[in-house]
């Protein structure tokens, strides 16, 4: 084993141009952070010291550290064909995104007559934009808000004081149960619960995500069957089902996922750290705020020196991403782009680029030869790269 603890960090959305079949998605020319550089004064410089910029060009520069980029094979273009694909899964589904519009009457009718709940909305938007434009109509119906980003996702919202946490989780693993049916197999069901203060819509940190169970066994699991430490910040728990997790540890926002991130890393352990920081995504991409993005970049930016001062000699550290949403882009949904790979531990004697990763799984591939546990169904190991 090469290294005792790998933290894997995933900056949620954060693509650096157009995979291969990008016109597959209608996504040709999407580059989320090349875009956002060319949109702004983007200023990130520990993350350029690390080779960030460097994989929008891949013109093999000097960096601080080991670089890349993957490319997506798993089909789809969600933060659920992007973990898996992290962990070695081949999805082994085509889940439905309805062309990218509304959901069907037929499947509108199921969930009300299911949940016993009116619904309002069933609009393709950012789940903020939603609520601001329901939450008031919520108060007089007491429905459930419905929507999507048309991407393989259905959101649903509810206000705490109208519907408590627990009955709007119901509600939701009811809706999962209602959307396994082929026709309506969508990737993910999405609980977020609300508050309204002044006007202003916070999404509280009972965010859950209901998904289906892994098609097969995943990194994690091999990690947890040899008795590693596989811990989860982040929505990672609720995306794997939560299987193959030995430690869940909530965090709705990316400065809690961080500071939760700092408390571990002074934890003696061996084994995995598996972090989502989704700010990115559900604040920024999916809204299209280009200088928000921006701004979440910058702020991540700082706290990097500390993730770095804080590991080991014989620690890893990867930073990467599951999928683009590219914020100037006009709709709301996803997008389809290659995702960075940074790697750094205090140990290397090397640094720079190194040849492009032909799938996500290739980082799940590496971390279980690291480890010596069971090879994943996705993926080669780069292990013998990192020098």
């Amino acid at each position: 084993m090469k290294f005792k603890r790998i933290f894997l960090l995933v900056l949620d959305s954060l693509g650096v141009g157009e995979a291969i079949d990008a016109e597959e998605y209608n996504d040709r020319g999407c580059n989320t952070l090349g875009h956002i550089l060319d949109n702004t004064d983007l200023f990130i410089p520990n993350l350029k010291k690390m080779g960030l910029l460097n994989t929008l060009t891949m013109n093999n520069l000097e960096g601080e550290a080991y670089y890349t980029i993957a490319r997506p094979k798993n089909k789809g273009k969600d933060c659920l064909s992007g973990h898996y694909e992290l962990m070695g899964i081949d999805l082994g589904r085509n889940y439905i995104n309805f062309d990218g519009g509304p959901f069907p009457r037929e499947l509108l009718e199921n969930i009300a007559s299911t949940t016993k709940k009116p619904i309002i909305g069933n609009i393709v938007c950012d789940i903020k934009s939603a609520i601001k434009r329901l939450y008031k109509r919520q108060l007089e119906t007491k429905a459930l808000i419905i929507s999507t980003t048309g991407d393989s996702n259905l959101e649903v919202a509810a206000n705490e004081e109208i519907i408590p946490v627990n009955e709007l989780f119901e509600y939701c693993d009811a809706i999962r149960k209602i959307t396994t049916k082929d026709s309506w197999q969508i990737a993910s069901v999405v609980a977020r619960p609300f508050k309204i203060f002044n006007d202003e819509v916070i999404l509280t940190e009972d965010t859950r995500i209901f998904t289906l169970p892994p098609t097969n066994k995943s990194v994690l699991e091999s990690l947890k069957n040899a008795n590693y430490q596989t811990i989860a910040i982040g929505k990672v728990s609720d995306l794997f089902n939560y299987t193959g997790i030995t430690k869940i540890i909530q965090a709705s926002q990316n400065t809690e996922a961080i500071n939760k991130l700092l408390d571990i890393m002074d934890k003696n352990f061996e084994g995995l750290c598996f972090v989502n920081l989704n700010d990115f995504k559900t604040i920024y991409g999916n809204s299209r705020d280009v200088l928000g993005y921006k701004n979440a970049l910058e702020e991540f930016d700082v706290e990097v020196p500390m993730i770095i001062n804080k590991l080991n000699i014989d620690d890893l550290l990867i930073i990467t991403a599951d999928h683009g949403c590219d914020p100037t882009k006009e709709n709301y949904h996803h997008t389809r782009e290659n995702v960075p790979v940074l790697l750094y531990s205090r140990c290397f004697i090397e640094s720079g680029q190194i040849d492009i990763l032909n799938t996500l799984g290739d980082i799940g591939a590496t971390i279980a030869d690291n480890f010596n546990v069971e090879k994943t169904w996705l993926g080669e190991s780069f292990l013998n790269k990192l020098k």
